[in-house]
């Protein structure tokens, strides 16, 4: 199957009005989908123990985050609905459970024999695998599929918030507390109603920062994840032969080097800046680096009387772009970014500093030719203000050639 995953840079978007943060994490994952009788046989496997089928839907599947994915929208946004609504359907599979909990004590007390102990669950289990359960049956029905099987019922429901999720986690906020209450009131209700349980320990409920994605999220802008973060500042140089290569320990191996690299890698990680949250109404800074193997580009706002960073984005070279010239590459690196944040940069006057003067005269030129022209053409919906930065006597001139 396809269907449209949400990207982490739109998640971390449109959260600069929010004061206080909630971040929910939906209990058990893919497991709280049941397969179907044709997904079982699919996804069934062979070992020494014997034939095995899956009655969940197991983690790995290459459609199972699309899966989950659209059944997460279909409940935050009420696309579609099983025949005769939600209460209906929840009501049918709440006593499908009930029978089936009652067969299975049926079949566990039933075959305790005068000389005979009680069989364990796992064999319960397994003696009821032979028959299908009344959820099983419940879940193949015509009815249950709302996707595949027929038409499905227009849905009474409308959405209960304005943001998508990230496969199972959910962030979302408001500018009050009571207002963030209430959001979490109408998506705990909508959750129990299509039968999707949510997991307390793992959740955050109205918070000045919480963790979504591997990152802090605050009023304050997006960090990197604090934990996360330790985990490189404190870890230690190696040590032994197998943490090195063997060449390093040669006679006359000198690790001073590495160890300068290593402790201004973990410097790096520990400094690393925060990035504000994108506000529409200032103007738009973008600086471009690139050097032989990458480039890079960073957005940016001003806060405070000072420039300080919103979004970065980079890639690696391909092999034929390696050969291009400083100032084309950082024509890739203005492209890149213009792509990844097209939504919040369309329509918005962008002021991008460079090293060189190619790039206005890409933007305005009317006579060109070759890679320049594809270049003009790609620009042309934009409107840039260009500024080119000496290099003499200029901190960010130097910064941008480091």
């Amino acid at each position: 199957m396809e269907y449209a995953m949400s990207l982490v840079d739109d998640l971390l978007t449109e959260m600069e009005a929010y004061l206080w943060f909630c971040s929910l994490d939906v209990a058990s994952g893919f497991w709280a989908v049941m397969m179907t009788r044709r997904a079982r046989k699919i996804s069934a496997f062979l070992c020494a123990l014997g034939h095995f089928e899956r009655l969940r839907m197991p983690f790995g599947l290459k459609n199972a985050p699309m899966i989950y994915q659209r059944m997460i929208d279909n409940a935050l946004w009420g696309f579609v609905q099983p025949k005769g609504g939600w209460a209906s359907f929840s009501e049918k599979m709440r006593m499908a459970e009930t029978n089936d909990e009652e067969d299975r004590a049926g079949v566990t007390e039933a075959s305790v024999g005068p000389n005979e102990t009680p069989r364990s669950k796992f064999e319960a289990d397994r003696a009821l695998s032979t028959t299908e359960s009344a959820v099983a049956t419940l879940v193949n029905s015509p009815l249950a599929d709302m996707y595949s099987s027929g038409e499905p019922d227009k849905s009474s429901l409308v959405p209960v918030l304005d943001r998508r999720s990230f496969v199972d986690d959910i962030c979302f906020g408001s500018e009050t507390f009571e207002a963030c209450l209430a959001t979490l009131d109408r998506l705990l209700s909508r959750f129990q109603e299509c039968r999707i349980s949510v997991s307390f320990s793992k959740s955050l409920f109205v918070q000045r920062k919480v963790g979504f994605l591997s990152h802090d999220v605050s009023a304050a802008g997006i960090a990197p994840d604090s934990k996360k973060a330790a985990a490189v500042t404190e870890l230690s140089f190696p040590a032994s032969k197998k943490g090195l290569k063997d060449s390093d320990f040669e006679p006359g191996g000198d690790l001073s080097a590495a160890r300068q690299s290593f402790a201004m890698l973990q410097q790096r990680v520990r400094d690393a800046p925060i990035l504000r949250h994108f506000d529409r109404g200032k103007y738009v800074h973008v600086t471009l680096f690139a050097n032989e193997r990458a480039l890079s580009s960073t957005l940016m706002q001003e806060h405070e009387g000072k420039l300080h960073p919103v979004r970065f984005c980079g890639r690696v070279l391909k092999g034929a772009e390696m050969n291009y010239h400083p100032a084309e590459k950082e024509v890739l690196a203005l492209l890149l970014v213009l792509k990844v944040y097209y939504t919040q940069l369309v329509g918005k006057t962008i002021r991008v500093y460079t090293r060189f003067s190619t790039l206005e005269w890409v933007h305005k030129s009317k006579t060109l030719f070759g890679r320049a022209t594809q270049f003009a053409v790609l620009l042309s919906p934009w409107h840039l203000v260009v500024e080119r930065l000496k290099e003499k006597g200029c901190a960010f001139a130097q910064l941008l050639q480091a």
